[in-house]
């Protein structure tokens, strides 16, 4: 990451905005906003430890669900945040993850200039490629402050997200049951 370009960035940014960029106030703004994003972009670099490693020995074939993870992420076309919960079920073919790996890899895909659709099926798509699951599925919801803030000005509107891989998407009482839980 570039973070002088950031900076350069930011400061002309201010400058646009008709912003006084010696203002005591402002004037480390530039530098802030470049560390900021070197934190929620930190999804751009390629990750410290291989995300949904199954786990050696451990066996299972019924669902795992794991609701209301809160996430943040920046919507690529405002670059404003959105923010929300995400709701993740897999039903193992025998190969689990540790549950803190499912938060981790949606904060991986989070940490990226993205769009709710392909958080979902990003998320979706890693789960049944690392750990060939029977099925899986997620849901995100969330608000977007490109929404709530600006354009429409309509806060409180809440986008929801699915993708639906495998049994859930072929056994309609699965995918039910799902949706049940999460609730």
């Amino acid at each position: 990451m570039d973070k002088k370009k950031i900076e350069e960035g930011v400061r002309l940014i201010l400058e646009g905005i008709g912003e006084d960029t010696a203002r005591p106030g402002i004037k480390d703004t530039p530098k802030r906003v470049a560390q900021m994003y070197s934190e929620i972009f930190a999804g751009l670099k390629e990750p410290e430890e291989e995300l949904l490693k199954s786990i050696e020995g451990e066996s299972h074939d019924e669902m795992v669900l794991l609701k209301d993870i809160p996430f943040y992420s920046v919507c690529e076309h405002h670059l404003l945040p959105f923010i929300g919960k995400a709701h993740i079920a897999y039903i193992p073919d025998g190969r689990i993850v540790g549950l803190s790996d499912i938060p981790k890899a949606l904060e991986y895909f989070a940490g990226r200039p993205q769009v709710q659709e392909r958080l979902t099926a990003q998320i979706a798509d890693m789960i049944m490629n690392n750990l060939k699951p029977k099925g899986c599925m997620v849901v995100i919801d969330a608000e977007h402050l490109c929404m709530s803030m600006r354009g429409i000005k309509k806060p409180g509107s809440r986008t929801v997200t699915s993708a639906v891989r495998g049994l859930f998407r072929s056994k309609q009482k699965t995918r039910e049951e799902t949706l049940q839980l999460i609730k």
